[in-house]
């Protein structure tokens, strides 16, 4: 399920918009928002992409750290998980404290 971050709104995993107020998922999705916030952060050096232990296939084959600029959009392709995909993103941080 997608959540859209204009009205919180859940949607499912194929829907390019959101089924109650329209707005692209692309783009306000709460996975694209935190992606977004994460490739905008300058100690954010990477992004990891998290999946669940009992993953389908298509998910475990894009499991792993990107560089910032070249990470793969959630919800996965082809995820054939029953009640849609529960990857994440997950930061790789170069500077821990200030």
């Amino acid at each position: 399920m997608r959540t859209c971050t204009q009205c919180n709104k859940q949607s499912p995993d194929t829907a390019g918009e959101c089924i109650q107020c329209g707005a692209d998922l692309s783009l306000h999705s709460a996975t694209a928002k935190a992606l977004k916030d994460m490739q905008s952060n300058p100690r954010v050096s990477q992004v990891r992409l998290i999946v669940n232990h009992d993953a389908c296939p298509a998910c475990r084959q894009i499991e792993g750290t990107y560089p910032k600029d070249a990470v793969p959009e959630l919800p996965v392709n082809g995820c054939s998980y029953s009640t849609g995909c529960r990857c994440f993103y997950e930061p790789v941080l170069s500077v821990i404290f200030p």
